[in-house]
């Protein structure tokens, strides 16, 4: 026979689990897929800064380039950018400054993976640069989400 405080309990931690994911304007599935297609610029670089673990779900990361901010991350998601040649500095905000500079090149990709560390009252994160193909296994298995500008 089971316990009713036991299934009031378990259904409890689960609703405040979905409650607790972050969300973060999502683009559409077209824009997804033409990110996903790694084309290259010759012209321009591409960053892709990506988040695909699932820690810190109740939490969205602001990512900053240049000291302009570009989006929130959550849990599964990227930012896709296309920059011009020459050095760029990221900041990953959360309980600390996580600090990126990528000296980027024309018709390269970069892949960044922001990652996420519980801290003392909010959580941590760190920026690593990452070979392409690793970057790019991590990008598929995650969603682009809007830019800001």
């Amino acid at each position: 026979m089971s316990n009713p405080f036991r299934c009031a309990a378990a259904l409890l931690a689960t609703l405040l689990l979905c409650a607790g994911c972050a969300s973060v304007r999502m683009a559409s599935t077209e824009r997804d897929a033409d990110a996903k297609a790694f084309r290259i610029d010759g012209k321009n670089a591409t960053i892709y800064v990506y988040r695909h673990e699932t820690k810190g779900a109740a939490s969205t990361l602001p990512v900053i380039m240049d000291g302009r901010k570009i989006g929130d991350t959550a849990v599964k998601t990227f930012i896709r950018l296309e920059v011009t040649p020459g050095e760029h500095t990221l900041v990953s905000r959360a309980e600390n400054d996580a600090v990126l500079s990528v000296r980027a090149d024309a018709g390269k990709h970069y892949f960044i993976w922001q990652q996420v560390h519980a801290g003392m009252s909010a959580p941590r994160s760190m920026l690593s640069l990452v070979d392409e193909a690793t970057g790019m296994k991590a990008v598929q298995e995650c969603a682009l989400i809007e830019q800001w500008f």
